[in-house]
């Protein structure tokens, strides 16, 4: 049993040596791998070493390549503008005409990009052919200029405005062809080299030697219409209203619309867009000026003749601010310009609307006498009839008194002085102003100034109340008259104007009637009750006028004859007078209506009680009842 376990024990032992072994053998193999891999991580290191050297080479190599190459180039590109120049010399100098127009424009761009390109290189050796370069590029660019001079000169002849406004034919534009050519051109006359080389790099010469040019067509085609616009508004009688369309200034502002559009259409065919707006101002400022300077001219004109050509200033007004208008929805441009021009004329008939009603005054304050047969004064009519002119120019004066503000042309302002007229007051800035309602108020405001003037000059110089009641009477009839029978009537038919016109015809109606109080007193008597039964009287019975006498005393008897002998010396005496007054007819009318409406009834009523006084002999009472009422139907 022992030796079975020693046995086993021994077996153990050496299995354990074994395996001892083992482990020393593996440490061993340990140690060698490990020596092996620092060997190889050394080796390692230094193949990366080696390896990033190698592409670090590589690249240097590889942009000194590159480089080589750009030089390579760069030498070949400087040699080539060499090589070109030449040619392009031959063709520059040769000129458009010989050469051709397309061709031309080639050689051009190929130096202008040559000379980009050089430039950009920024090498010394290239400075030379840059300089030739330059020169080629400017005698290139002169000549092409004097290329566009010469085209445009086959079509700057002025025309007569006057044979497309009167046959209504739209003015000539340029040829098809010119235009192309022009535009082709163009093309390189606004680009930054040609700008360069002309030494303006802010304007294209194109558009200067266009506007030269075509800038003198257009003011050489106006100037006709320009002097027959100054001539036609002067040519009148200095006391004569201005008539619509006398002036030649519709037609001169016809003409500028006309060939202005049509200068517009020129620009658009040859100029690129953002050009158009400066080579139309540009082309047009000189016919502006000339068209300020006409406008100028008439405006003095005007102030110098305010009650009778202030009319033309609204004409005016209307006719350029409507122009103006369309021109800038064509174009978009002019605006300004036409504005500025037409502001003294503006200003001119903001301020004549107040001078025309100072005028008023002044005019009726400077009558020495006053017509004695109680006319109407030459003046109403006059005073009527700028009013009917004013109803003729709603578009002009309805903007203008909506700047001036309603009842601010009361007073004149002073020169010096700042007012309305410079100064609108808020109303002028009511965009929803009535401008029919405004126009009415000035008319309005006219006619009582001119009513009142009167009114105050007739009391100072008619002695007779009843020939100042004719007088003003007259007058208005001449107002009332004027108003219906025009546009007045349309414009005044609201704001109670007729019953402030009414209300002057009758403080006349009343003054006149006044003299015939006399011969109405005349033929009041007194009646007593107390003395017995009074006569039947009225309509329910005949009076018997014998016993109406019968019953008065001698000395009432003396009276009644005295009434009628009074009556009838009054009633002779004021219808003389009333026959020898010169009256309107509807005056004479009105005022035989209202004498008769006072006068007959008390007649009528002092005949029936009275006629039998003088017992059928027509000692005392003149008139029966049919000769009074046939007497007062002659006053009329």
């Amino acid at each position: 049993m022992m030796k079975t376990r020693d046995a086993a024990h021994a077996e153990e032992s050496a299995e354990v040596e074994v395996l001892n072994a083992e482990a020393a053998k593996f440490d061993a193999m340990s140690k060698q791998v490990k020596a092996s891999l620092g060997r190889l991580e050394t080796a390692n290191q230094l193949v990366n070493s080696n390896v990033k050297e190698v592409y670090s080479n590589t690249q240097g190599l590889q942009v000194m390549n590159d480089n080589i190459d750009k030089i390579l180039d760069a030498i070949d590109k400087m040699l080539r503008p060499s090589e070109d120049k030449g040619r392009e010399e031959r063709i520059i100098r040769a000129g458009p005409e010989r050469v051709g127009l397309p061709d031309y424009l080639t050689s051009l761009k190929r130096v202008d990009r040559a000379l980009s390109q050089m430039s950009s290189s920024g090498l010394r050796i290239n400075q030379q052919i840059i300089g030739d370069f330059n020169e080629l590029l400017s005698e290139g660019n002169n000549r092409l200029q004097a290329l566009f001079r010469s085209t445009l000169a086959d079509n700057v002849q002025p025309v007569e405005p006057l044979h497309y406004i009167t046959k209504q034919l739209p003015f000539p534009v340029l040829p098809q062809e010119s235009a192309s050519k022009l535009g082709s051109m163009d093309s390189f006359l606004s680009s930054t080299a040609a700008r360069d080389a002309s030494h303006n790099s802010r304007e294209s010469p194109s558009v200067r030697i266009y506007a030269e040019m075509r800038g003198a067509y257009l003011s050489g085609s106006l100037h006709n219409l320009s002097a027959a616009s100054i001539s036609t508004s002067k040519r009148k009688a200095s006391d004569e209203i201005y008539r619509q369309g006398t002036s030649g200034i519709g037609t001169y502002a016809s003409g500028i619309e006309g060939i202005f559009s049509a200068e517009f259409n020129n620009i658009s065919a040859i100029f690129s867009r953002q050009d158009w707006g400066l080579a139309f101002d540009a082309t047009c400022r000189k016919a502006l000026a000339e068209f300020a300077k006409t406008l100028r001219e008439l405006n003095m004109h005007i102030k110098s003749n305010i009650p009778t050509d202030c009319f033309l200033a609204y004409e005016i007004v209307e006719i350029v601010t409507n122009v103006g208008y369309r021109l800038d929805q064509l174009s978009g441009q002019l605006k300004l310009p036409f504005a500025d021009a037409l502001k003294p004329i503006r200003e001119t008939a903001k301020s004549s609307l107040a001078e025309l009603m100072e005028d008023v005054r002044r005019r009726v304050s400077s009558m020495q006498t006053l017509p004695l047969d109680g006319s109407s004064v030459p003046f109403t009519a006059e005073v009527m009839t700028r009013m009917q002119a004013l109803t003729i120019y709603p578009q002009s004066l309805g903007s203008v008194m909506a700047s001036l503000g309603d009842g601010n042309w009361q007073a004149v302002p002073s020169a010096n002085s700042t007012s309305s007229v410079s100064l609108p007051s808020l109303k002028s800035f009511d965009v929803g102003a009535d401008t029919t309602q405004l126009l009415a108020h000035y008319i309005m405001d006219t006619i009582e100034t001119l009513l009142t003037s009167l009114d105050s000059k007739a009391r100072g110089l008619l002695k007779s109340k009843a020939l100042w009641g004719v007088f003003m009477a007259n007058n208005v009839a001449v107002i009332d008259r004027m108003i219906r029978s025009s546009d007045l009537s349309t414009v005044l038919a609201s704001g109670g104007a007729s019953a402030r016109v009414e209300s002057w015809r009758k403080k006349g109606t009343s003054a006149y009637l006044e003299s015939w109080r006399e011969p109405c007193s005349a033929l009041m008597d007194v009646q007593y009750t107390n003395r017995g039964a009074r006569p039947p009287s009225g309509s329910n019975g005949l009076i018997d006028s014998a016993a109406v006498i019968k019953q008065l005393g001698s000395k009432d008897k003396d009276a009644i004859k005295e009434k009628f002998k009074n009556f009838n010396a009054s009633f002779d005496d004021l219808s003389g007078r009333h026959k020898a007054l010169q009256m309107e007819r509807e005056v004479r009318s009105l005022l035989a209506r209202e004498v008769q409406a006072m006068i007959e009834p008390l007649y009528a009523r002092f005949w029936d009680r009275y006629h039998e006084i003088d017992k059928g002999k027509a000692k005392y009472v003149k008139y029966d009842k049919g000769s009074l009422s046939a007497q007062l139907a002659a006053l009329g």
